[in-house]
């Protein structure tokens, strides 16, 4: 435990009052009143710039004496559900909390740790709530508190909060891999621990506080944290893979979660290939390995997941399933581009500090080309097109293996169409009856087909027709919106 909670909940019964980040209880467990309190904390945490709120039971509100209770989150129920599901199945998607139970001086102690609202307030089934000195209240529509929290959660950077705090040198070194962190980044490994200090801080992976102590940030947890799972803000944010029996997911049949950080890229990588179908087949006097989903597209999906998922949203996190035939990424946060335009828009990062180290390690441009090179591997690899969703809050890229053209229903062949036009585009050159031929791999007396799926396209505003005057042999054809 990298914090004596004995020492804080002391600390804590110590403050002369109750206030608008500080509650203690006894025996109130209601679960609605809970709620309402969480809420209400997480706003106060965000609007007074706090790092934590705290509500405590065990310690007299009046008196501040350490008195016990028979509270146990672990067990307590409403109706049939676990209080801690119930209560995030009513709280909005940007509030994180998490239960300790505490033995102190012979009396059991409950800890509830709140994180600061992000990037909007938090909500109580669907009701903002506010602290007011100790009191609980609703947060009133259109009041100056709310327009000033409003400012506040959105000026937060999820990635430069603290995912631990209170931590001592070697608490860092022991959460945080520092050898892989200099490994990556070209640093001796000779550095000295107050080099790799400086350092870790000047990458805001960690932060110093006034106590002399250290504070490792969200950012420094997804990119080098040892264990995800010991960091209660990010846990949610590991990399789950699972591979199904079939076409469904009724069946799993084999699940990992990388509790590793998200710079061991190559290594769910590896992972994930090696659930995927291959065959081998000769070429001259060489035996060739032919995977069934192409390498980069891979790569690239892993990359944007990871890096571009809304890091906001609480108990979600990025999701890889396989079934027989296709592979489905799941991240949650919607596209900041429209999904029609992920190709040729100007590219957006979420998470620009994420982005900006994962660069300079390679593992993302920030250029905009990776949907460039998922697409442009699916047409060399003859995949059908990259199907884009955006179920909820979340997006979603389906890969299906290599499909022969007559098998292909209308809306694949019109989607693959469409990408292979905007590809074409962003490379500056024509899509012509050729080249989509050539994409589908159809031979030249399939020319009729593309020229009926074509003429589809542009009755479907997918495609337009880029010269006009130009003879039946000759035309071009454009993105709609070219």
């Amino acid at each position: 435990m990298p914090e004596d909670l004995i020492a804080l909940i002391t600390a804590l019964a110590s403050q002369d009052n109750e206030n608008e980040c500080l509650e203690f209880k006894h025996g109130n467990t209601d679960p609605n009143r809970i709620g309402r309190d969480i809420s209400a904390l997480a706003n106060s945490a965000a609007l007074l710039g706090h790092t934590f709120a705290y509500k405590v039971w065990g310690i007299d509100d009046s008196s501040h004496e350490l008195i016990g209770t028979s509270f146990n989150p672990k067990t307590t129920k409403v109706g049939n559900q676990e209080l801690e599901l119930w209560l995030r199945q009513h709280l909005s998607d940007n509030v994180e909390f998490r239960f300790e139970t505490v033995e102190a001086f012979d009396k059991k102690l409950v800890l509830l740790r709140i994180w600061p609202a992000q990037y909007r307030p938090a909500l109580w089934q669907g009701l903002a709530y506010i602290r007011t000195g100790s009191s609980t209240q609703e947060l009133k529509h259109g009041s100056r508190r709310e327009e000033e929290l409003w400012n506040r959660t959105r000026a937060e950077v999820f990635e430069l909060q603290y995912a631990l705090s209170g931590l001592t040198a070697e608490e860092v070194f022991r959460k945080l891999d520092t050898d892989w962190y200099r490994q990556e980044f070209g640093i001796a490994q000779t550095a000295s621990a107050e080099q790799t200090l400086h350092m870790l801080v000047s990458e805001q992976l960690i932060a110093s506080q006034d106590s002399g102590r250290y504070a490792i940030t969200n950012l420094g947890a997804l990119l080098f944290a040892r264990d995800l799972n010991e960091f209660p803000t990010v846990s949610r944010k590991a990399l789950r893979i699972i591979r199904y029996e079939g076409q469904s997911s009724v069946a799993p049949s084999r699940s990992r979660t990388f509790t590793t950080s998200y710079t061991k890229l190559d290594q769910m990588l590896e992972y994930l290939e090696a659930l995927l179908p291959e065959k081998e087949i000769i070429q001259g006097a060489r035996r060739t390995t032919l995977r069934a989903f192409p390498h980069i597209a891979l790569r690239e999906l892993i990359a944007n997941m990871l890096i571009h998922q809304d890091l906001s949203i609480t108990g979600a996190g990025p999701m890889i399933c396989i079934f027989d035939g296709r592979i489905e990424f799941t991240n949650p946060g919607r596209s900041l581009v429209d999904i029609a335009r992920l190709i040729n828009d100007p590219p957006h990062s979420r998470n620009e500090k994420m982005a900006a180290i994962c660069r300079r390690l390679h593992l993302c441009e920030e250029a905009g080309s990776g949907w460039d090179k998922i697409v442009l591997d699916c047409e060399r690899y003859h995949l059908p097109a990259p199907q884009v969703e955006e179920p909820g809050d979340n997006m979603r890229v389906t890969l299906m293996q290599a499909t022969p053209y007559r098998e292909l229903t209308q809306r694949q062949r019109m989607d693959a169409a469409y990408w292979h036009a905007c590809v074409q585009y962003a490379q500056r050159l024509p899509m012509t009856n050729s080249t989509l031929r050539e994409r589908f791999a159809l031979p030249t007396s399939g020319s009729s087909q593309i020229s009926r799926l074509i003429k589809s396209c542009l009755d479907e505003n997918l495609l337009k027709v880029a010269d006009p005057d130009a003879g039946k042999r000759y035309v071009r054809y454009l993105p709609y919106w070219a």
